[in-house]
């Protein structure tokens, strides 16, 4: 493993998320991005980043340690010249996804696997036309990559089974587990149930039904809890599928159908409520963007360390 080429493109919070992972298994790592100040902030975030896993007892490299395995260039095709792998973590665009792909694919080795992060753009889209659309799979991590376990594999229309194959091992190899998407469909696996749940959280508020304090806890506290030991075909297993089968025949015409985002989401964006960064969203935050993320990832590595132990 120590001698596989790998390469990421974007250098933004998950490339940089990307960098601390592969290097805290060992792996030299090129990052790539078309500004010199992303590169810089990539690098001061590897180092906080470090830093924090450290002291939880989570890694054990120093920060300069991890940074001195990595190669940072504003130079897509030197930076890809010798990758096995290309991992593209840039803006959800389409288009700037393409033009990414068809300049690294023209430089990278003719055997190197194509990968991109997108989160929901489907991967025949992205390869479309290309003579290396073979190789183009798609590799979607969870954020932050250096604590969540899962993987999700894309296979595109025309992506071989030897790059679906190659990809799921170097996920295992590194410490994850693969999930492998056989049908290339928008929002693959987990956007589309995050995206589910999120659409019927919001109908409940929108229905009167309960607050957004409360729908939060009751997922936070309740289903998501019970879903960090136990998936949801394993809980019908356990309470019967004839059970299930009674409730869901009288619950699921009673769900959400709507086709759009909730109208929850323009009401507080025009109150200037967009999230952490502004310092109030769904609800309001006194500590800083840095802080409210610093506490979520205590959060994770209580629960991971609790699972692990459990298993």
């Amino acid at each position: 493993m120590q001698d596989l080429q790998l390469s990421v493109i974007g250098a933004g919070q998950m490339g940089a998320g990307f960098v601390v992972h592969f290097r805290s298994a060992d792996l030299p790592v090129t990052l790539i991005d078309h500004r010199q100040s992303n590169l810089d902030d990539a690098r001061s975030r590897i180092r906080e980043t470090v830093r924090f896993l450290n002291e939880r007892g989570m890694m054990e490299v120093s920060p300069e340690a991890v940074l001195d395995g990595v190669t940072f260039t504003l130079d897509a095709r030197e930076g890809v010249a010798e990758s096995e792998i290309v991992l593209e973590t840039i803006a959800e665009d389409l288009e700037m996804k393409r033009e990414v792909f068809e300049t690294v694919a023209a430089a990278a080795p003719s055997n190197s696997i194509l990968a991109t992060n997108t989160s929901g753009i489907p991967i025949t889209e992205i390869a479309a036309g290309f003579p290396f659309a073979d190789r183009v799979v798609g590799c979607h991590w969870l954020f932050p990559p250096y604590l969540l376990p899962t993987v999700e594999v894309i296979q595109g229309e025309s992506t071989s089974e030897e790059t679906v194959d190659r990809l799921a091992a170097f996920v295992e190899a590194v410490g994850r587990k693969p999930i492998i998407v056989h049908r290339d469909v928008p929002g693959f696996v987990w956007n589309r149930v995050q995206f589910a749940v999120l659409r019927e959280c919001a109908h409940i508020v929108e229905e009167g039904v309960a607050s957004v304090e409360d729908v939060n806890t009751a997922i936070r506290d309740g289903y998501a809890r019970r879903t960090a030991v136990i998936g949801p075909f394993e809980t019908v297993d356990i309470a019967g599928l004839e059970l299930f089968k009674t409730v869901g025949d009288d619950l699921i015409p009673e769900l959400s159908n709507a086709e759009t985002v909730s109208d929850l989401f323009d009401d507080y964006l025009a109150e200037g409520r967009g999230g952490v960064e502004e310092g109030a969203g769904f609800f309001s935050y006194n500590e800083s963007p840095e802080d409210v993320k610093r506490q979520r990832d205590d959060r994770l590595i209580e629960v991971t360390r609790a699972l692990e132990e459990d298993r």
